[in-house]
């Protein structure tokens, strides 16, 4: 390598330190992108209708304005009431799960072997959680106790999803630039792949969230297990956390209808697995036309890392995260480079063999 080359090479890894230093600021910035793509979308809608651009975001962020004042006005007093009460609910109804399955176990039925086990109480289970747990629960706490500073942070993500939303065209050349000449126009096409993903992510989870939520609510009401409406929402929103966020929402439920009934808590895991097999193997495919393949283990690991380095918004981002990834690597790394290396030489080597067959052929 050059003189040249190395002080390069010196300059990416001096900027990537310098970003890795800045990213929680990064993923604020990456949720003002992601938040103005999602408007940027209504705006293009609008835009169709014949409106001039200022005149459509204006309307577009009245529509916001006006839905986020009737949700909060609406569908807030309720559901916070509900889950107060969810939330003193909860212990009781571990306590009476815990008590009932400790008395099965030292009275198993005859066909079943006796256990020299118990169910460990809260207290014990807070102990055992894990390190990478515990650590996830002390940022979700933080997170919401420090509320000052979440209204600054989510006052500043609006702020720049307004001024990307202002001049989206401006700023993404202004990213293009950050690459070479030659691999300028492959970058801008790259970033049209992921805004298009991005958008079929956001359209298809909040049909499938709704989805969810419709049917934990059917299915809770003919149970008749209480406070359907929190229960039915928070299914809907930790939907929006895959793996992790279905397999919480059913806490809550299962915690209540143990008051009532074992069986009606039995009954309450089996309607949320069939829910969520629905959604997974059948309604979410069915939404998204272009669906964003990820793997559960990739999903899952990316879950991890994300929540491991940015916390409970990393955690929150873990998906738009990874399908934004999935997107570089493939175009990037995998078609561009990889794909292309050794190619040349590989026709190459073919057009000799071929060559040397013909002229075999001919002898």
């Amino acid at each position: 390598m050059k003189l040249v080359d190395w002080i390069g090479f010196l300059c990416l890894i001096i900027a990537l330190i310098i970003l890795w230093q800045f990213r929680q600021i990064l993923l604020l910035l990456f949720t003002s992108v992601v938040l103005s793509i999602a408007m940027n979308s209504l705006v293009r809608q609008i835009q169709r209708l014949g409106l001039q651009r200022g005149w459509a975001v204006l309307l577009a962020l009245s529509l916001i304005a006006i839905f986020g004042v009737v949700l909060v006005s609406v569908v807030l007093p309720p559901f916070l009431d509900q889950f107060q009460e969810l939330l003193k609910l909860l212990p009781v109804g571990y306590d009476k799960f815990r008590f009932w399955v400790n008395q099965l176990i030292e009275n198993p039925p005859s066909w079943s072997p006796k256990l020299d086990v118990e169910v460990p109480n809260i207290t014990q289970i807070a102990q055992q959680f894990g390190p990478l747990a515990q650590q996830l629960l002390g940022n979700f706490f933080a997170f919401f106790s420090n509320s000052i500073t979440n209204v600054l942070q989510f006052l500043l993500v609006l702020i720049f999803a307004l001024m990307f939303l202002a001049e989206p065209r401006s700023y993404r050349q202004g990213f293009v630039r950050l690459f070479p000449s030659f691999y300028r126009h492959r970058a801008d096409i790259i970033l049209s792949k992921c805004e298009t993903t991005l958008l079929q992510w956001m359209g298809g989870i909040v049909i499938t969230s709704t989805f969810v939520a419709v049917l934990s609510a059917v299915g809770l009401l003919i149970l008749g297990v209480p406070f359907v409406f929190a229960h039915a929402l928070l299914a809907g929103v930790f939907n929006f956390v895959p793996n992790i966020g279905p397999t919480a929402s059913v806490i809550f439920p299962v915690s209540v209808a143990l008051l009532e009934a074992p069986w009606k808590a039995l009954a309450v895991i089996i309607l949320y697995i069939i829910i969520q097999n629905l959604e997974s193997y059948w309604f979410s495919p069915l939404i998204m036309q272009k669906q964003v393949n990820l793997l559960p283990a990739i999903t899952l690991t990316a879950q991890l890392f994300f929540a491991s380095f940015f916390g409970v918004l990393g955690l929150v981002l873990a998906l738009p995260l990874t399908v934004i990834s999935k997107t570089w690597i493939e175009e990037l790394l995998l078609n561009d480079l990889f794909d292309q290396w050794g190619r040349e030489s590989s026709v190459a080597q073919v057009k000799v063999e071929k060559e040397e067959k013909e002229g075999s052929d001919h002898e």
